[in-house]
């Protein structure tokens, strides 16, 4: 196997211990991984005075490829989310989330197997807010009535979503490829344009115009928002690739996690044109960190999605079996996946990490 070099971001909470677990997986496949520290979040104001310092963009940059533990997002109030904006510096406009049934846990379906893609770029999480009682807020709301478009009201704060053509045709594009590199059959463009018909109804004229490229390779449908949640909690098996706009993506990708055990178990990946960043997609849990609790499967499962992109499929493939392997057996498993299943002991994520890496070593 050729080595690469892979920018880590343990992140903070919990993020170093789910990181340290990580690489040991990931030695234990074979994949030779040369990793570069960088650092975000808490630990990265504490040296650098910011969360997102620009050593940590320009490492990811030079090696192109980087795998991130959670960072503390503030609610409401500090700075803005690391994520966003490692996105948006990197122009990582895909965000690829894995939804599938692992053997062992007792969710009401069996058969979920879907990748949701959730365009990164654009609608409100470009965060072009204007806050209540501020005079943009207020000349926003001057113009907008003057172009007959409405009323504002005076104590509204508000938010603006674009939503572009081209930033609709290269996600939508993104998930008929993938889904052709796949093997998969089908993909489903989710949005709201009944209402919202220069946004939403941009993207969804433009999702077909692509589809059409992709005639007799991959089917293609379209959802509304509401009725596609509706229909995915009641039978997500008749869902393959599934295409949204950012905050819906957010949304539903959330909600297909739920469906097959939660954020736990949840990888993800950002990408872009030139780099792609993967990552635990659950919070930094920072009321258990340092305690051993941690469950690592999400990064873990990063780090597979990572191998393949890096063309170490093997690897990715030994893992993905390795840990299904030990949910399979129900023996060695972390407290929040413990809680979902008939009791037994709890193992920590040491513990959890051993009983896959032993897997791993078996198979080699």
């Amino acid at each position: 196997m050729a080595q690469h070099t892979v920018t880590l971001i343990p992140g903070d909470g919990i993020g170093p211990e789910i990181s340290e677990a990580m690489r040991a997986v990931v030695a234990a496949s074979g994949a030779d991984i040369a990793w570069e520290q960088a650092e975000a979040g808490l630990p990265a104001i504490e040296q650098y005075g910011t969360p997102l310092p620009a050593s940590t963009i320009e490492a990811v940059r030079k090696n192109k490829v980087a795998i991130k533990g959670p960072v503390t997002t503030p609610v409401g109030t500090g700075f803005r989310s690391v994520n966003v904006a490692l996105r948006k510096e990197l122009k990582l406009y895909a965000n690829v989330r894995p939804a599938r049934t692992l053997p062992g846990l007792p969710n009401r379906f069996t058969d979920v197997d879907m990748v949701i893609v959730r365009e990164n770029t654009e609608d409100l999480y470009v965060g072009i807010e204007c806050e209540q009682g501020s005079p943009a807020a207020a000349h926003l709301a001057r113009v907008i009535e003057q172009e007959g478009l409405g009323t504002i009201a005076s104590d509204a704060g508000i938010s603006v979503k674009p939503i572009s053509v081209s930033a609709s045709r290269d996600i939508v594009r993104y998930a008929f490829d993938y889904a052709v590199s796949q093997g998969r059959s089908k993909v489903t463009a989710v949005h709201k344009a009944n209402i919202m018909k220069h946004s939403d109804g941009l993207f969804l004229r433009v999702a077909r115009e692509v589809a059409r490229e992709y005639e007799g390779r991959v089917a293609f449908e379209d959802r509304i928002v509401d009725a596609f949640c509706m229909n995915m909690v009641t039978n997500p098996s008749q869902f393959d690739i599934v295409v949204l706009p950012n905050l819906y993506g957010d949304i539903v990708s959330d909600l297909a996690a739920g469906l097959v055990g939660g954020l736990g178990i949840a990888p993800g990946a950002n990408i872009g044109r030139e780099e792609a960043v993967f990552e635990a997609v659950h919070g930094s849990a920072p009321d258990i960190a340092g305690q051993g609790k941690a469950n690592p499967t999400a990064l873990i499962l990063s780090a597979a999605m990572m191998l393949d992109y890096l063309g170490e499929m093997d690897a990715a493939a030994a893992i993905r079996e390795a840990i299904e392997a030990v949910f399979s057996e129900g023996r060695t498993l972390t407290a929040d996946i413990r809680a979902m299943s008939q009791g037994g002991a709890v193992a920590s994520t040491k513990e959890f990490t051993a009983a896959v890496v032993e897997k791993l070593q078996t198979r080699r």
